[in-house]
């Protein structure tokens, strides 16, 4: 030390820096003693070597990000007027916060218990994309209602006036479908009868990597892979006469993935053509039995401003887009 007292680290401690950066420091003139230089250093970081802001706080009152009486009182009511306030809303200063030391503008925040919506609408106003799940009615009370407000510019609740949000963006609407398989009364798994043809058509070929668009000239072209690579669903048991007219009218430089319910015959007699049981491929990369697991999600047409009907489950995904 300037002051010649030598000091060592307390017991159980350890210096925080080593020699040659306190020397190098020191050179530098950033090493500070105290005002009588018998105190113990300290080396200056200067602004323009720093982040910007500072390190949050692990403490956090409700006089500085809200509590749950407040979001109830001063902001459900008068965002979701006429309906009853959600029993345990998470004011949006606290999501504000949380968001603001794990986020940057345009990451996506994903709410797997949507609740009221106040994730998605703290996101939506600070810039982020975002994703909702709710399986509750809540879904159709409050978080549609809320996050339409907010995309309007009618909620002027939360954190509205610290991001100066006046609206706009817009978000999706999905829900999802019931299992695409479920087991008949001998505990076989068949296909769940509520598929029509086009449902499954198109969960298939989600599921398998193809992109669905029916050809109206091949009633075989479910769907797509590459430009010679094609997907045909059908709920039939085919028989080897069937597959050999398929073969045929693939002929060759095309392959074609068949997915059936059954067939007869071996697999590997037709090069072109690669044979799947649906509940067989189904079951061997999902989980299935639940009312909640489904590859099959409905998109809703696009419009001017959100409109949705009221399906037994459903998410929304904010991506600030002015669409619904």
């Amino acid at each position: 030390m300037p002051s010649g007292r030598s000091i060592v680290p307390p017991p159980g401690n350890y210096w925080r820096f080593s020699e040659a950066t306190l020397k190098k420091a020191q050179e530098e003139g950033r090493v500070y003693f105290g005002k009588d230089g018998d105190r113990l250093p300290i080396i200056k970081s200067y602004l323009s070597e720093v982040q910007d802001g500072f390190v949050p706080k692990t403490w956090w009152p409700a006089d500085e990000v809200g509590s749950n009486q407040a979001a109830k009182r001063d902001h459900l009511r008068k965002l979701l007027a006429g309906i009853e306030p959600f029993s345990t809303p998470k004011p949006e200063g606290l999501i504000h916060r949380i968001l603001t030391i794990s986020t940057s503008p345009g990451d996506l925040v994903l709410d797997s218990f949507a609740g009221s919506g106040t994730t998605g609408a703290v996101a939506h106003k600070m810039g982020r994309r975002w994703i909702m799940v709710e399986l509750e009615d809540t879904c159709h009370t409050h978080v549609i209602p809320r996050l339409k407000k907010v995309i309007d510019g009618e909620d002027s609740g939360g954190i509205t006036s610290e991001v100066a949000w006046e609206g706009g963006g817009g978000f999706r609407y999905y829900r999802l479908a019931s299992s695409m398989l479920q087991q008949d009364r001998w505990g076989h798994w068949v296909i769940n009868k509520e598929y029509n043809a086009e449902m499954l058509a198109a969960a298939i070929c989600k599921l398998e990597g193809f992109t669905y668009a029916p050809n109206d000239a091949h009633y075989w072209q479910h769907g797509y892979s590459t430009e010679t690579d094609f997907i045909y669903v059908t709920t039939q048991t085919l028989n080897a006469d069937q597959l050999q007219a398929l073969s045929d009218e693939v002929g060759e430089g095309r392959s074609l993935l068949v997915c059936c319910a059954a067939y007869r015959g071996s697999a590997e007699r037709f090069a072109n053509l690669t044979l799947k049981k649906i509940p067989k491929m189904v079951l061997s990369k999902c989980e299935w039995g639940h009312d909640d697991y489904s590859l099959n999600v409905e998109n809703l047409p696009m419009q001017q401003k959100p409109k949705v009907e009221p399906p037994r489950q459903g998410g929304l995904f904010g991506d600030g887009e002015d669409h619904a």
